[in-house]
């Protein structure tokens, strides 16, 4: 099992993030030896939040030698052309270092703020890999679709690798879902409070099957469990009180049913448990977010939870 951090781009308290403390997280989470730093994509949400991809590019130097993950960049509401080149960009400015999470999103707001109908969004992102991947990789040939084409665009500098960065495709676990990773994807993302142990390991199971389907072998295509909320306590009163007042609000979402995932919030032995289930499951890599006190936080996870870790 290999752990990544998200960069801490939510504002929960009323002052806003500062480079400074971007770049000490970061730091923090290299020296603690977690392997991916990461960075959702959002142009709008219910709290204040720092632009992925430019809080990501502006904690390179501190990331040391991380590899850097988008998690999810959104090429339906950027744009392909646009999302191409931001990704090259990141790639070259981190020395080949990043992985190229991509994915629809899931905000109508979001949509609705760029002119795009949310209901168009899967067939958009279908072609939208395709024609990230037209722009990325070396020697390809023009995509051509519907909704985009990359006829006479050239994206430049060149990314350092030949086929650009890997494109690892974000997927709750539906089956059009993994099936559309196995046929365009280098990897999967899964979403850490969208899934659940079971559920994770019935997914990797369709997967398997589709990378068969499509002439490709299981090894090929590497996982990880995005947006992975994370907050380690002894107290089980902090541990409901972030549930109720902090998540909750934040997603929108019944406590009840986020009580009923495997997300590290409880006693280092809780999460120790929930991240074993996961590793049992299949996961190959888990990436945290820290809820509060994000520097503790990665070291609570790293120094209490990780050594527990089955």
């Amino acid at each position: 099992m290999e752990y990544g951090a998200h960069l801490p781009l939510i504002e929960f308290e009323s002052a806003p993030r500062t480079l400074a403390e971007i770049c000490a997280y970061a730091r923090r989470a290299a020296a603690l030896g977690y392997r991916f730093l990461c960075a959702n994509d959002h142009m709008l949400f219910t709290r204040p939040w720092l632009d992925g991809p430019t809080a990501l590019a502006a904690a390179l130097e501190a990331s040391a030698d991380m590899t850097i993950a988008t998690t999810v960049a959104l090429p339906v509401i950027r744009g392909p052309l646009q999302t191409a080149k931001m990704l090259v960009s990141l790639d070259r400015l981190s020395g080949g270092r990043l992985v190229a999470g991509v994915g629809p999103g899931s905000s109508q707001r979001d949509y609705a703020a760029v002119g795009v109908p949310f209901e168009e969004r899967w067939k958009r992102f279908d072609e939208a890999v395709r024609a990230l991947r037209s722009l990325l990789r070396q020697d390809a040939d023009r995509f051509t679709g519907r909704f985009y084409s990359t006829d006479g665009h050239v994206v430049e500098p060149r990314p350092i690798r030949p086929d650009g960065a890997p494109l690892w495709l974000a997927s709750w676990g539906s089956a059009a879902g993994l099936r559309r990773v196995a046929e365009l994807g280098d990897g999967w993302l899964a979403s850490g409070y969208n899934t659940t142990p079971p559920a994770f390991a019935g997914g990797l199971a369709v997967l398997s099957a589709q990378l068969a389907a499509a002439g490709r072998a299981p090894g090929t295509c590497p996982n990880a469990i995005a947006t992975m909320w994370l907050y380690v306590t002894e107290t089980r009163r902090h541990a409901d009180r972030v549930l109720t007042e902090v998540l909750a609000p934040l997603l929108s979402r019944p406590v009840d049913a986020l009580r009923g995932l495997a997300l590290p919030i409880g006693s280092a032995e809780q999460c120790a448990e929930r991240i074993t289930a996961f590793a049992d499951a299949g996961a190959e890599r888990v990436f945290v977010w820290p809820l509060a006190d994000e520097l503790r936080q990665l070291e609570a996870f790293r120094e209490r939870v990780v050594p527990l870790v089955a």
